[in-house]
């Protein structure tokens, strides 16, 4: 087993915790354009002060500002791609720091994903001072602001680096309990279905209005049929909202709508059954609106060949069993991997509960997951 690049990223260790415990106790919530920024200017600073590398900023004017990191000139390209907005508020770092216990970190944006965004810059470090970042590649780390809203501002910047990448290593978690890598995620919409009916008296004249909650239930029915587990397709309605009151026919309804593909085919055939509901009763309106927001991350041919080195230099190198799944969730390597480059995901840190107050990383994972990453940087 080679062990200088582990064994340096062990000596490197208390660095990334005091930089992590840094970096978690300052809020980076996705809509605060001024919270995001004094992130963007810590992690820019940051990857400078570490690697000696450059950094564009990318002018933002709803989310904080993006940032395109870069080590070496090489004509080969690897994009890096990591975010750090979180999905916690203003004030969350200060009601629950960062703290260490029983070998796990924890604190706001910890393990989602602050902890994989600084194991990839301590990865370039190690690589840059041991001499084993290759002349002819050059390493791009985005970091994006907005992840958490669906990457609304950020699409095109992200889709304009894929294309200049011969491979791309997404610095989300991997899937637990065992670590896996991800080789797909479904392809995610979200759409909102408006009913609009007649009102009327439910008890005096029921008879002259149209019921939008009646149409409502039965649209709902339609769009649940249009799951498919055996394709990896489920619609679900989430949330539904109608009426004012009991004695009224609802003259309104609005239901919420979640979509989650495995292919490019179900993708289109979902999204035309859904904009192409028509009406159950006589004088009700539909109205849809939303979409698709990320198409699917399919497991190509050039995605297991990463995920194949992954794997080897995880055995020969690490002494480290890497394994691969899929996953209903969505990332920006959706976004990537439309764009046809090669994506393996899951290359961040260790730990569970994103999203929630009992968020963690797990210490011991950091060293082997930060050299799984500069390996598989330096042998790509």
């Amino acid at each position: 087993m080679s062990s200088s690049l582990l064994d340096r990223i062990h000596q490197s260790l208390p660095e990334l915790l005091r930089l992590l415990e840094e970096s978690v106790n300052q809020d980076s919530p996705s809509a605060n354009k001024k919270l995001g920024d004094a992130m963007a200017d810590w992690f820019a600073d940051t990857f400078v002060r570490l690697t000696g590398g450059r950094v564009t900023r990318i002018p933002n004017e709803t989310y904080g500002d993006p940032l395109v990191c870069e080590l070496g000139n090489g004509p080969n390209r690897i994009l890096l791609v990591g975010h750090y907005d979180t999905v916690w508020p203003e004030g969350e770092a200060a009601k629950r720091p960062f703290e260490i216990r029983d070998g796990l970190a924890y604190g706001p944006g910890v393990y989602d994903m602050k902890a994989g965004v600084l194991q990839a810059m301590i990865a370039l470090k190690v690589l840059q001072e041991e001499g084993r970042l290759p002349a002819d590649k050059t390493i791009a780390l985005f970091l994006n602001s907005d992840e958490e809203a669906g990457s609304p501002s950020s699409r095109e910047v992200i889709q304009r680096e894929a294309a200049k990448a011969k491979a791309a290593f997404v610095l989300e978690p991997p899937m637990e309990p065992h670590g896996f890598l991800k080789t797909s995620r479904k392809g995610s919409g979200r759409f909102k279905l408006i009913v609009e009916g007649v009102s009327a008296h439910a008890g005096v004249n029921p008879e002259k209005g149209v019921s939008a909650i009646e149409e409502m239930a039965n649209q709902i029915l339609r769009l649940h049929a249009l799951t498919d587990l055996a394709r990896g397709t489920t619609v679900n309605v989430g949330i539904v909202r109608g009426g004012i009151g009991t004695n009224v026919v609802a003259d309104r309804a609005e239901a919420e709508i979640d979509v989650r593909v495995a292919t490019a085919e179900e993708q289109k055939r979902v999204e035309q059954a859904i904009r192409g509901l028509a009406p159950v009763l006589p004088g009700a309106r539909l109205t849809v609106t939303g979409g698709m927001m990320r198409p699917p991350m399919v497991r190509t041919d050039a995605t297991a060949a990463l995920y194949g080195l992954a794997r080897e230099l995880g055995r020969t190198e690490l002494s480290l069993a890497v394994g691969e799944t899929a996953t209903g969730g969505v990332s920006d390597g959706n976004l990537i991997a439309a764009c046809g480059t090669p994506t393996l995901d899951g290359l961040g840190a260790r730990g569970d509960y994103a999203h929630s107050p009992r968020e963690y990383v797990r210490i011991d994972e950091i060293p082997l997951r930060t050299a799984l990453l500069a390996h598989m940087i330096e042998s790509c």
